[in-house]
């Protein structure tokens, strides 16, 4: 599941860097009204998935098997979330120019490598971490207590951070 999320999330990234190679992050980025409403479409999207989390009875607690997420709507998920993150069409389209050079050849490719090479590093470090959390989440559902109040904490820190990005500023 770790690894869906991260090749969602990557997927998010590819997207992102074609968003900036035609143009479109700029868009968004002189857009008030259409910058609002990714942050807010994004915001929401993690404050459901923050009450989802805290409302779900779990038997966790009980049969200690991990969540019934399946890699599919898990890489869903993430896509969706990392679609919706105006910052990352921000950080695209600030943060990639900054190493095109033309006497190195057209923006359009240069754009279009650095964003590949960010994807992939960005996929194998998610992975890494993806891999190495489950490790620690196996430790952690021995625990009944802590299986009780994960979905809890998980809920809380969605709601924190959908909260957080509605009333953040540019």
């Amino acid at each position: 599941m770790g690894v869906a999320t991260a090749a969602g999330i990557t997927t998010g990234d590819l997207l992102h860097t074609s968003f900036a190679v035609v143009g479109l992050s700029a868009i968004i980025a002189t857009s008030a009204l259409l910058f609002s409403l990714i942050k807010y479409a994004g915001a929401a999207y993690l404050v459901y998935l923050g009450v989802k989390s805290i409302l779900e009875k779990s038997q966790r607690g009980l049969t200690r098997d991990p969540p019934s997420v399946s890699a599919r709507v898990a890489f869903r998920q993430a896509i969706l979330t990392e679609i919706l993150n105006p910052k990352t069409a921000l950080f695209f389209l600030a943060f990639l120019p900054q190493f095109v050079h033309p006497e190195n050849g057209a923006p359009f490719w240069q754009l279009t490598e650095l964003g590949l090479l960010f994807a992939t590093i960005g996929f194998l470090s998610t992975s890494l971490f993806a891999l190495s959390a489950a490790r620690v989440g196996n430790l952690l559902r021995r625990n009944a207590a802590i299986s009780r109040w994960q979905g809890k904490v998980v809920g809380a820190i969605y709601l924190a951070l959908g909260l957080r990005l509605a009333l953040q500023e540019r």
